[in-house]
């Protein structure tokens, strides 16, 4: 019945698509903002088709060139290609792996020439619509924008956008005022000779205004736009609801609040204006609207991102107070976990919900950071599974499994990776030797990129291949970044900073790494439909003092990372042979550090399970 639903959905766009002109049509997941997380809204691709992962589009033509194809296809990357098939009717849709199969060539082969291929331009970067457009063209095609999405015209039941009102984000969790951000981004642009900037980043609007929303799942913000300007003002565009008047006497008279729907006539009214607009943030149709009105956009970074990146002294302080808290809940569910799951009784599902509910006892939790990822056995093995009713297995004894979580808190944002194996009888009891090996070798890529020294001035791509070798040595690898930007109660994902290999399609690499950033320290391995293994803290950049600092850097400094995560890593899961003197004293370090900030939390049987988990090597 799904794929009939989906079927009929897909012959009903088809229509839509004839009525409007076009030959097909681009659908991306993604809303107006380019966020990673989007609202119920903007779930155009999953309506459509079913595909619930968090990156990837399809493209949907009028009908199909009788090629073999089957007009339509979805456009994944590495990570989803076993969920594609799991979601996605493969009698509706080709499924082209990117970058292997670029889209334009796709169209190319399936549509006609002269084809008017649609897209909205304001679900996708003008750098998109460049490039596509001239694939296209070269093929005798074009790229048109639409006036009205097609897929908005033919989705009845489509959700409102969120109405809950934002809340402000007090100066005790944020630790600078919005009226000090403002100035830093006023002082910008008069440095950069742009009259103003367009803010279309949710996360950045968060933290430039301090304020907080509930329009997005697991990422607290509120779905507006801002126009900030070199004078120090700026305009705020958000739905009227949205205001309350605690928050209007926050945001005071240097701040204007419009209604949403009026942004688009906003940037009509700047002409003349130099407009600096985030090349990955700023859709399509904004620079079409400041073009058509006599503007001159520029392609530059959003002011509020790297300022954003870098923690002040409050928001380190509520990391780590978010970190601690939030590390309590997690090794209470690994107690749980090493008790209850045994019996076989437990899914991944149980799981999840039981973490969920470790957290929430905290009192403080106000959402997860991202969905659960509570992976048992094989599903270990996808790096970005997501549970749900349907795929959702037994927790074997004598298995692997995987979580990788976190936490939204008004002090910090959480994100936390344990591997661990589930006793089972026997033989079952302790990991296999091969999995002992490849957790070990993860375990020494974790332990060298917490210990990295460095001088200022390195980027994070530089650092990647500290936690790769130990995998290398042996012939393996992992097909995911190491470490990823985390924000204060804001996106697990944030930019710009990133480790993860150069040579990769990852953003954020070639960024320097600047004290008081907060990065992942996730290395992984993953053997497909046996097992996976991936161990995860937050790490935050300092300024390490090194014997010899100055040699051949002209006195230059000296970074490296503090760990912010405690909770302990599955003892059993290590081959100590493979372990340096330097590790072992690293391990032993940490652990004794998850107990003296662990212990003051629990009681009982789960603060002697912990006592134990964390006896040295």
């Amino acid at each position: 019945m799904l794929m009939q639903t989906h079927e009929a959905r897909l012959d009903s766009l088809r229509r839509e698509l004839e009525r409007q002109g076009l030959d097909g049509f681009v659908i991306p997941i993604s809303d107006e903002h380019m966020s990673e997380y989007i609202g119920s809204y903007a779930q155009r691709l999953s309506w459509l088709t079913g595909f619930g992962g968090s990156a990837g589009s399809a493209v949907v033509l009028r009908k199909d060139s009788g090629k073999g194809g089957k007009g339509a296809a979805m456009f994944i990357d590495g990570r989803y290609t076993i969920q594609v098939r799991d979601q996605v009717d493969e009698r509706l849709y080709d499924y082209c792996l990117v970058p292997d199969v670029e889209m334009g060539k796709w169209i190319a082969e399936n549509a006609g020439s002269g084809a008017k291929i649609g897209y909205d331009a304001w679900l996708h970067t003008k750098g998109w619509a460049e490039r596509t457009g001239k694939a296209l063209a070269k093929k005798g095609m074009s790229l048109v924008p639409v006036e009205q999405n097609p897929v908005d015209a033919v989705w009845e039941d489509q959700p409102e956008p969120s109405a809950a009102p934002a809340t402000i984000h007090a100066d005790e969790h944020s630790g600078r005022s919005s009226a000090d951000k403002r100035t830093e981004v006023a002082n910008w642009l008069k440095e950069e000779g742009y009259d103003a900037a367009v803010i279309p980043a949710l996360d950045s609007i968060a933290w430039l205004l301090n304020i907080r929303g509930t329009d997005v799942e697991r990422t607290p913000v509120a779905l507006s736009y801002v126009i900030a300007h070199a004078d120090g003002t700026a305009e705020l565009f958000v739905a009227p609801e949205k205001i309350t008047p605690e928050l209007t006497q926050h945001l005071g008279n240097a701040v204007t609040v419009r209604q949403r729907d009026a942004f688009e006539g906003a940037l009509a009214d700047m002409k003349g204006k130099i407009v600096s607009v985030d090349p990955d943030y700023g859709v399509a149709g904004i620079h079409q609207a400041l073009e058509a009105a006599g503007a001159k956009p520029v392609a530059d970074r959003d002011p509020t991102i790297l300022p954003k990146a870098i923690k002040n002294p409050v928001e380190v302080q509520g990391h780590r107070d978010a970190q601690a808290r939030d590390g309590a809940a997690v090794t209470k569910f690994l107690h749980w976990l090493a008790t209850e799951a045994p019996g076989g009784r437990e899914t991944e599902l149980t799981a999840a919900a039981k973490l969920r509910a470790f957290r929430d006892e905290t009192g403080l939790l106000r959402d997860q950071s991202f969905d659960t990822i509570s992976a048992a056995g094989p599903h270990a093995a996808i790096p970005h599974y997501r549970v749900d009713e349907e795929s959702s297995l037994t927790i074997e004894p004598g298995s692997v499994f995987l979580c990788d979580s976190g936490g939204q808190y008004l002090d910090g944002t959480t994100d936390i990776t344990r591997t661990v194996w589930i006793s089972g009888a026997g033989e079952k009891a302790m990991p296999t030797a091969e999995v002992r090996d490849r957790f070990t070798r993860v375990l020494k890529g974790h332990i060298a990129i917490d210990r990295a020294v460095f001088p200022q001035g390195t980027a994070g791509g530089e650092l990647d291949g500290f936690a790769r070798q130990f995998l290398w040595q042996v012939g393996l690898d992992y097909g995911h970044g190491t470490g990823h930007g985390v924000g204060s109660f804001l996106g697990v994902h944030e930019g710009p900073q990133r480790i993860a290999k150069l040579t990769g399609s990852y953003p954020g690499t070639g960024q320097e790494l600047h004290e008081g950033m907060i990065l992942s320290n996730e290395p992984g391995y993953y053997k497909g439909g046996e097992y996976g293994i991936r161990i995860e803290n937050l790490i935050l950049t300092v300024a390490r003092e090194v014997d010899g600092a100055g040699f051949g850097t002209d006195g230059g400094r000296f970074l490296g990372f503090d760990t912010l995560t405690f909770v302990p890593i599955a003892r059993d899961m290590v081959d100590a042979d493979l372990l340096t003197e330097d590790e072992k004293a690293w391990w032993n370090d940490y652990h004794a550090r998850c107990r003296e900030i662990l212990a003051p939390q629990l009681s009982g049987e789960v603060l002697a399970w912990m006592e134990d988990a964390c006896k040295p090597l």
